[in-house]
């Protein structure tokens, strides 16, 4: 028998043990009918229950090739979209809290992206010259829009491969919403800086003359990460006087100058997996994620690895910390009573468009 659905205001206020309790039961009654995913950049009481771990791209592909009837992602917005379009139809995608978004995704809308179009068009006509590429922290309207201009998502993994693909295709790539990783990567590609430019998006025409818009190979949009934009360079220098022997590992969301004085730069799988390969009692300073850098340095301590944030002060994914024991707890008791709730739909059309964008990412990369 179906129960009446339970108001997340029920769970608000309950004690951290009781919720780690409620969670334990609820997913005990739902069995294999569920599958629980966790971003690395989880916190840390939420993150222990995962069934599956890793970056977003990674956790929405293992989750597609399960049978679990909810996929219940302890992400943000666009990450639960992805799943969503990679999963069979029969599959519902649980965001446990719809309040958890991203900062850098919404600084891309599609709004604004079809006005930058628009605009480029009194320039240049953009459906010949330019592919559009879009980091996968975007929302799946702006996928779907890549998709019908010719375009591509990209990871922070494949960036470099995508750039290519995007050049054998037009002459120049208008890269979204992250301008970090898109500068990072074109200058490994050997592009000067003078052949690009920033698409300042709350300018008309960007902020650029048709002059720059002709001389750009790529049109960086004015976004970043709340989370990466934290790390200065001087973070880094402090460092490297106070342990010369020291190692430096950075996500290419971080500004251009911070990437530069790093030994290493990579998504967050190559940031682990560097640093569980290095010879034991290495000293490390990671430019990503709080909950990240505290759960590595804490798996590693024993073999004598010393693992450090880059910034002295905290600073962690907001939006991804909304996803808390509470609203998990929630979300598992109601799908446990036979009540969906927080489904995460992408439209079918722009599901269509988005796999085909993802589709053309993951052959070519």
């Amino acid at each position: 028998m179906q129960v009446a659905p339970v108001n997340f205001s029920q769970f608000a206020s309950l004690p951290d043990d009781d919720c780690q309790t409620r969670i334990k039961e609820a997913r005990a009654r739902l069995g294999e009918r569920v599958v629980l995913l966790a971003h690395h950049y989880q916190r840390a009481d939420v993150y222990c229950h995962a069934d599956l771990t890793g970056d977003s791209l990674k956790l929405s592909r293992l989750a597609s090739q399960t049978r679990a009837d909810f996929i219940v992602f302890c992400g943000v917005h666009f990450m639960a979209e992805v799943a969503d379009v990679l999963s069979a139809p029969e599959q519902k995608v649980i965001l446990p809290d719809l309040s958890a978004g991203c900062s850098m995704a919404d600084m891309a809308s599609l709004a604004k992206v079809e006005r930058a179009w628009r605009e480029l068009a009194t320039v240049l006509d953009p459906d010949e010259t330019i592919t559009p590429v879009t980091y996968i922290n975007s929302a799946a309207d702006l996928k779907s829009f890549c998709a019908r201009h010719g375009g591509i998502v990209c990871t922070s993994s494949n960036a470099e491969a995508i750039l290519k693909w995007s050049y054998a295709q037009r002459e120049k790539v208008l890269f979204f919403p992250d301008q970090h990783l898109g500068r990072w990567t074109a200058r490994q590609m050997g592009m000067p800086p003078e052949d690009m430019a920033v698409w300042d998006f709350d300018l008309p025409q960007g902020g650029l003359t048709a002059e720059q818009i002709h001389r750009a190979k790529i049109i960086l949009w004015k976004g970043f990460c709340s989370v990466h934009q934290m790390f200065r360079p001087q973070h880094v220098l402090d460092f490297r006087e106070k342990h010369p022997e020291g190692l430096v590992i950075s996500h290419p969301e971080c500004c251009e100058d911070v990437c530069a004085l790093s030994d290493y730069v990579g998504s967050t799988e190559m940031i682990i997996k560097t640093i569980a390969a290095a010879p034991e009692n290495t000293r490390w300073l990671v430019g990503t994620e709080l909950n990240l850098v505290q759960r590595i340095a804490k798996e590693f301590a024993p073999q004598g690895k010393v693992i450090r944030f880059m910034s002295p002060m905290v600073c962690m994914c907001s939006t991804m910390a909304r996803i808390d024991p509470p609203h998990l707890a929630w979300a598992l008791e109601s799908l446990a009573d036979g009540e969906v709730v927080n489904q995460i739909s992408v439209a079918a059309e722009d599901a269509e468009m988005s796999r085909l964008a993802l589709e053309r990412m993951l052959s070519c990369s």
